[in-house]
């Protein structure tokens, strides 16, 4: 199921962002990521997220929006390669006519989801690339 995050579904959420973004960045130094985890829990909160739950009620991923800028697609490792990112995209993808992201161009297989799900690279400098979708 996927629904739209509520108010104690944060801690789990930051959890997921933590875990996958060190695990999926290996070339980013983990103490940029825990130095930015207050920030971008305060910036979680005033975006709109959506979450997928599973049965159990228990948070699996979510996709956090900033208008039609994906600020994040994050998934916990026990539920990737189960079509819960694509699942949360076609939700979004749904309220927009365009989708915007970054991801770091050594993060080939988000890069490889995003193109498989309709994605294209139109800039990108020695760092990232920014992906835009339309509808």
């Amino acid at each position: 199921m996927i629904r739209k995050m509520k108010s104690t579904d944060i801690n789990r959420v930051m959890d997921i962002w933590l875990s996958t973004n060190l695990e999926a960045h290996p070339f980013i130094d983990p103490n940029y990521w825990y130095q930015n985890l207050s920030n971008v829990q305060n910036a979680i909160q005033q975006a709109e997220v959506y979450c997928s739950v599973a049965a159990n009620n228990h948070l699996q991923g979510f996709i956090g929006l900033q208008e039609n800028y994906i600020a994040g697609l994050f998934i916990a490792k026990e539920y990737q390669s189960q079509h819960l990112g694509t699942n949360l995209l076609n939700v979004v993808k749904e309220k927009h006519q365009q989708l915007i992201l970054d991801v770091y161009l050594e993060n080939q297989r988000a890069i490889k989801f995003y193109q498989q799900n309709g994605f294209q690279i139109t800039n990108h400098n020695n760092l990232e690339a920014k992906m835009t979708w339309l509808k």
